[in-house]
């Protein structure tokens, strides 16, 4: 975008980072997480609110493949960070593919962060950093294999994911520094914050540029030597905005420049709203891609049954 006066370039980015005005009935869609995700709780393998630190609100829920007694192997591990603009939704809403993956062996692990503007960015990279971690150390008592986790998020919980990929911050949470997911995949994600310094957004962020550089997924790009195995998938909707579609082609784009493995995957007549839905449905892109990043895929079982 050139150069223009600063009023015309904050109203472009205020209408461009507008997720709900990009479509009808934004609540309708909420409304779907919600009632969707009560399929998940019903599950006879749920685990609900168990804690990742010893803050009362740091929660996660874990649902276990209903098969896993009969497995001999460890079963993957798919995270999904819910989004909501780091203010809005939770992990009661967010359960909505719990039950499709599941039912083909996975375990999926949906954790709870604190939301803005009650706490900062830098508390809910933490918190999210947190729950991996604790993911990794525990998720073996649960029959999950802490070598194949697939993290997943969307829209803000694609900013999370990336974060977690960033490089460097492991050992702040005695991880070893191979402590890495075996996938990410970003749904709508945010990986540069500094266009939102000027939006409505930053009313409930309140990100300095110094916040929204270090919180940035686009200048924290790991490198081959600890990433190099990590397979990375990036969609957005066909629907979104330009600078959604942007933000995640320029990621995808810087990721793979570094020689990391990473694809992007089409999600044709979807939005913003309803690309995360997606993972729930059998038939989807998004869905497969899941499976196939968790080696659940009908090519990879027939591969481990050869």
């Amino acid at each position: 975008m050139p150069p223009i006066s600063t009023a015309l370039t904050t109203a472009y980015y205020d209408r461009q980072y507008n997720a709900r005005a990009s479509v009808q009935d934004p609540q309708a869609y909420m409304t779907r997480y919600t009632q969707e995700s009560q399929a998940a709780f019903a599950l006879s393998g749920a685990v609900r609110n168990q804690r990742y630190s010893p803050r009362a609100t740091d929660v996660l829920d874990i649902y276990l493949p209903a098969t896993r007694a009969a497995k001999a192997q460890a079963a993957p591990v798919f995270i999904f960070i819910h989004g909501g603009y780091w203010k809005a939704l939770s992990k009661d809403d967010s359960a909505f593919m719990a039950p499709a993956l599941t039912q083909q062996g996975a375990i999926v692990v949906v954790p709870d962060y604190d939301l803005a503007p009650a706490v900062t960015l830098d508390h809910i990279v933490e918190q999210m950093r947190q729950a991996y971690a604790w993911v990794v150390r525990n998720i073996a008592i649960y029959g999950g294999d802490a070598c194949n986790i697939c993290v997943c998020g969307s829209s803000a919980g694609g900013h999370l994911a990336a974060m977690l990929l960033a490089r460097g911050w492991q050992q702040d949470y005695d991880l070893p520094v191979q402590a890495v997911p075996r996938s990410v995949l970003t749904l709508s994600g945010l990986f540069d914050l500094q266009p939102l310094l000027t939006t409505h957004i930053n009313d409930w962020m309140q990100l300095d540029d110094a916040a929204a550089i270090r919180n940035s997924p686009r200048f924290l790009l790991p490198d081959a030597s600890t990433h190099g195995q990590c397979q990375l998938r990036v969609s957005c909707g066909e629907f979104e905005s330009h600078e959604f579609k942007r933000q995640s082609r320029e990621y995808l784009a810087a990721w793979q420049a570094r020689c990391l493995p990473g694809q992007w995957v089409e999600a044709p007549a979807t939005n913003h709203f309803d690309l995360p839905l997606q993972l729930a449905d059998p038939q989807s892109a998004i869905h497969q891609t899941a499976l196939q990043l968790m080696g659940l895929d009908q090519s990879s079982s027939s591969m481990r049954a050869a």
